[in-house]
């Protein structure tokens, strides 16, 4: 037999030194760190190579082509949509299901599916279980509401999508309806401390009167994934569809529809809509809203650049510059790996810690001061309290490498037209408060920011209701930047309301649900004449603002 150092191969014994080397080396690791995660995180600004698509699916038809009908089909096991329901009232994780999935008549298999939204789903029932009123121990106790820190509950006199506009076919000019609370005041002599009287419609209702049924999984809201299971697959360019949820007040969402449409017709950067059949393992709903995701695809549509999603968690306070302390405040998009969040934190920082001076000097060096003027003008033209400041921080930054600035951009108008129509140009647009002002334990315009809530971003005491930002509080209180607000104002409100152009974009939005499978002309007609109800008041309402005017 040969002796023991003559098994081992010949290179192992002449390297032996270097091995026993890294054997030492992994030791100490595993004594170090043990058997911890290490997550990497991109610090460079080394260039970003190109995300991979093996598949870019063509379909039958323009997916947002609206002059066309559309249909959607979705299929999966009853078994996996359990387990996802299951995961979701248990600790609130939404777990991609893996569906199949026919689009225009083109099938997909292997999609993923999960619930989408924060605020909407806390209306959603499954099996006598309300996730609204699920607490930490679970099974519908009467626990605090989950959701994301800082999400809320409605005010008292709050109303969903409709609000301010008829009512049973009268028209009530924007102002709240009799026995709701008048400009935040309280109702028959007793303080309401922002909470909604009584226990709200049956099954929870949702944040704003959604209520969703788990036995009904084509009502719900959706996120289709085209590449959650086969890694590189897009569908004409996309890599994630949203599907509205038939719900909200509205089971046309005629509302998000008609916001998505203004901002595109405003020239700043939106989503593309269109409404289609939906269908879910066999059961159908009316038509569904589908919207663009802002994904990859939507950001190499961009430029050259990095798209970043604010989340419903974010706070825009600067926590130093370790790039781990954000990850609940903000989500990159696309170039991962190869650009990080270094701007977004630059951004944060000075935002918060320049002085007035340095703000109005430096501003424009960093962000897209016109850009951001029409964007908060349209915000507060179509009337939507989750912008960028509401509770859902709905928005997105997009950072242009080239020029080495960031645009604000719109996402998540279901708030959108269903506000107080006479919402002056420079009032803070609130919850269904009254007449444009903000409620009782908010800041005034002027007196510490645009509606922000005494003592900065948390929430205000006695109330569940956390608004404001510092980037728009800032810039609405320089006199330079506002008198842009007020200039692009005027512009937009011409483009927009003063020579019909909002109307027209909802007929062709009318016209393109009526296309679709299930469609009820009916119920169409009547929400579209409560929007063209709003329209009116709100042209008007701005035609007499001393801004306008």
């Amino acid at each position: 037999m040969a002796p023991l150092k003559h098994r081992i191969p010949v290179r192992l014994r002449q390297n032996w030194k270097l091995v026993a080397l890294c054997a030492a080396f992994l030791t100490a690791c595993w004594g170090l760190f043990g058997s911890g995660t290490i997550r990497p995180y991109v610090t460079t600004t080394q260039a970003a190579e190109a995300e991979t698509v093996t598949t870019n699916l063509t379909g039958t038809k323009d997916l947002f082509d609206a002059s066309v009908a559309h249909d959607v089909k979705l299929t999966f096991t009853d078994g996996a949509y359990e387990d996802m329901l299951g995961e979701y009232f248990k600790d609130g994780e939404k777990k991609y299901v893996e569906a199949d999935l026919t689009i225009d008549g083109t099938r997909i298999p292997s999609v993923g599916v999960r619930l989408k939204g924060n605020s909407t789903l806390r209306g959603l029932t499954w099996k006598g279980r309300s996730k609204q009123r699920t607490g930490p121990g679970g099974g519908g106790g009467g626990g605090r509401p989950e959701g994301p820190p800082g999400d809320f509950q409605p005010p008292d006199g709050f109303q969903p999508p409709g609000n301010g506009q008829p009512q049973n076919g009268q028209p009530q000019n924007g102002r709240p309806q009799t026995g709701q609370p008048q400009n935040g005041q309280p109702r028959n002599g007793r303080p309401q401390n922002g909470q909604p009287q009584g226990d709200g419609p049956p099954g929870g209702g949702g944040m704003f009167g959604a209520q969703l049924k788990g036995e009904e999984p084509e009502k719900l809201p959706w996120l289709i994934s085209f590449d959650e299971f086969v890694e590189g697959r897009r569908y004409q360019g996309h890599s994630q569809v949203a599907v509205r949820p038939a719900a909200m007040g509205s089971t046309t969402m005629l509302n998000e529809a008609l916001g998505i449409s203004v901002v595109g017709a405003s020239g700043e950067p939106t989503q593309r809509s269109t409404y289609s059949s939906f269908t879910v393992n066999g059961r159908s709903s009316a038509p569904r809203l589908l919207v663009e995701y802002l994904d990859e695809g939507y950001a190499e549509g961009l430029g050259d650049g990095v798209l970043y999603k604010s989340l419903a968690s974010s706070g825009f306070t600067y926590k130093g510059e370790d790039q781990t302390g954000y990850t609940t405040d903000f989500k990159q998009i696309n170039k991962v790996g190869g650009k990080d969040l270094q701007p977004v934190i630059g951004l944060v920082k000075w935002v918060n810690e320049a002085s007035d001076a340095e703000f109005a000097a430096g501003l424009a060096d960093r962000l897209d001061v016109t850009s951001f003027a029409r964007y908060l003008v349209l915000q507060n033209l179509m009337v939507n309290f989750d912008d960028m400041a509401g509770p859902g921080r709905n928005y997105y930054l997009w950072y242009d490498l080239k020029a080495g600035k960031f645009k604000v951009i719109t996402w998540d108008l279901n708030l959108a037209f269903s506000g107080n129509a006479r919402s002056g140009v420079n009032d803070t647009i609130s919850m269904g408060f009254g007449q444009g002002r903000p409620p009782r334990d908010a800041t005034p315009p002027g007196e510490g920011g645009q509606g922000r809530p005494e003592g900065g971003q948390g929430r205000p005491e006695g109330g569940m209701m956390r608004t404001g930002h510092p980037l728009k509080e800032r810039f609405l209180k320089n006199a330079a930047f506002k008198k842009i607000y007020e200039e692009q104002y005027r512009a937009l409100y011409a483009k927009l309301l003063g020579d019909g152009t909002a109307s027209g974009l909802l007929d062709g939005l009318v016209a393109a649900y009526k296309l679709n499978e299930g469609a009820d002309a009916s119920k169409v007609d009547a929400e579209a004449q409560t929007l063209r109800t709003f329209l009116q008041t709100r042209t008007e309402a701005l035609r007499s603002d001393k801004a306008i005017g």
